[in-house]
């Protein structure tokens, strides 16, 4: 967020200041609240609640949708809490450690898998992910990768908010080989979180109720044409004995070459044979130019 937001005269101010200041220079029409504190303590996580049941645009409704973009698996893992808690629908965003790669993904609690439902594998080893970065070292980091994720993320946004195109439940990237991964994660029954699991059950009993679609199979009516003036006729059916007698020879080819089909050979019918004459074409000619 440094790298796509702040500007230097900002220097002091907090993150989350910088980008109100930057984003409503771009946008003043756009209604900003700013809070700046740690959404993984007891308090804060519970005001954090809090403004997303009730901080919707309609008065004490709840927001439309939640974006995640913070840098770290437990800060993930307290809006993953807060969204299956409350059932409310998020999208999830991050960038690799190595800055190359990154994903988005839509999380419906209940219906798909949510970021408890499948952690990463130092999680679920029990690996302290504090333990992974040194004192003093920054993470490599570059601007195109964070503004293509990001970029994904508000296309994906725009997608399901206004509904059109398809919205993409995880979305990947990879910058050294220009690829993008797709896939959709079902939710872990044994999943830690005690409300991905509720959610789960209420998802299948709302599926259950719903009314069975029965499967309408239209027959076809056969199409039958009292009048013929043209003398057309279908074959539904020829033989293979019948395509070889109307086939004709078939050429000397090298071994290994087949012909597809052969032009068969024509009949002459009555009326179309033409006798043998001794006249020169010279003559023929000449007899021609006198009709």
């Amino acid at each position: 967020m440094n790298r796509l937001f702040f500007q230097p005269h900002q220097a002091g101010l907090s993150k989350v200041e910088a980008a109100e200041h930057t984003l409503r220079s771009i946008n003043p029409d756009v209604q900003f609240e700013v809070h700046n504190y740690n959404i993984t303590t007891i308090d804060n996580f519970q005001h954090f609640m809090d403004r997303i049941s009730k901080g919707g645009l309609t008065e004490g409704g709840p927001v439309d949708l939640v974006l995640c973009c913070v840098d770290n698996f437990e800060a993930r893992l307290a809006i993953n809490t807060a969204c299956n808690e409350l059932g409310q629908i998020w999208m999830e965003s991050g960038v690799s450690e190595n800055a190359v790669s990154g994903h988005i993904q839509l999380i419906k609690p209940g219906e798909t898998a949510c970021f408890a439902c499948a952690p990463p594998l130092v999680v679920a080893a029990n690996i302290d992910e504090k333990t992974l970065k040194r004192d003093g070292v920054c993470a490599a980091s570059l601007p195109t990768t964070m503004g293509v994720v990001a970029g994904l993320l508000v296309q994906n946004v725009l997608k399901y908010l206004l509904n059109f195109g398809t919205v993409n439940f995880y979305l990947g990237y990879n910058a050294m080989q220009d690829f993008f991964p797709t896939m959709t994660m079902k939710p872990n029954p044994q999943c830690d979180d005690k409300y991905c699991r509720d959610k789960q059950g209420e998802f299948k009993l709302k599926e259950a109720a719903k009314p069975k679609q029965q499967l309408v199979v239209e027959e076809e009516e056969e199409i039958v044409h009292a009048d013929n003036d043209w003398g057309i006729e279908l074959m539904s059916e020829v033989s293979e004995e019948e395509l070889k007698a109307a086939s004709g020879p078939v050429p000397d080819l090298p071994e290994g070459i087949t012909v597809a089909y052969t032009i068969p050979i024509k009949e002459p019918t009555a009326g179309e044979t033409v006798e043998e004459s001794e006249q020169s074409l010279d003559e023929l000619m000449a007899q021609m130019k006198n009709l």
